[in-house]
């Protein structure tokens, strides 16, 4: 009789052991950790190449203007800083010229912008990859006048505005679309003051230095 109680203890005992292991695995066994999409910082200093086409709707000569149209192409580059500090919100500054043939000639005239550029500040707010921002700031210009007789170069100053759509489709690289306008103020020639607006529309690319610009959180 001892030796069967024994017996039936030792298999009670088993069984409440396998039961509590079975219930151990059952209670901390967990689930695996949702995947957590990666993100975008923006912060850092670029590069790029960017290029497009221009054109001014009016020409100011000694206060009067007038509606004639230069347009043409041009190409240049970009360099620029970026400070994203844990908020979708981004902010820069940039550096941009282009060399190109923006004119209009008429009658043995010519006149011409073949170079031009800004400084200016950039806000922008960014969707993970995609950054939609405007900026705005200083510009400046190279203007030339011409005739069958004459010819004038001067350096214009003024201000621009605009904004774009930057996308980083690579884990240094990104493509951008913008627009601006600028208006370069009048500079005298001979007894003539003379001042021109100037539209933009270009594409470019950039490269984001400072290590991966793809990050996991």
């Amino acid at each position: 009789m001892k030796k069967m109680l024994l017996a039936t203890a030792a298999l009670l005992a088993m069984g409440a052991t396998s039961n509590a292991a079975d219930l151990a695995a059952r209670t901390y066994t967990k689930a695996p950790p949702a995947v957590v999409a990666p993100a975008v910082n923006w912060s850092g200093f670029y590069v790029g190449a960017m290029g497009g086409y221009g054109w001014t709707q009016s020409v100011s000569i000694g206060g009067t203007t007038f509606d004639s149209e230069l347009n043409g192409g041009f190409g240049g580059g970009t360099i620029g800083y970026n400070w994203q500090m844990g908020s979708p919100w981004v902010f820069g500054l940039e550096v941009d010229a282009a060399g190109g043939s923006i004119k209009k000639s008429e009658g043995g005239y010519e006149a011409k912008i073949d170079a031009f550029g800004s400084v200016t500040g950039r806000v922008g707010y960014a969707a993970d990859a995609m950054l939609i921002y405007a900026k705005g700031g200083f510009a400046w210009a190279n203007n030339k006048i011409s005739s069958p007789t004459d010819s004038q170069s001067k350096t214009h100053a003024g201000w621009t505005i605009g904004a774009g759509l930057e996308y980083m489709f690579a884990p240094a690289w990104s493509v951008k679309a913008e627009y601006m306008y600028a208006d370069f103020g009048n500079e005298t020639y001979g007894t003539r003051e003379i001042g021109a607006d100037l539209h933009t529309i270009k594409a470019g690319v950039n490269y984001h230095f400072g290590g991966p610009v793809v990050a996991k959180y």
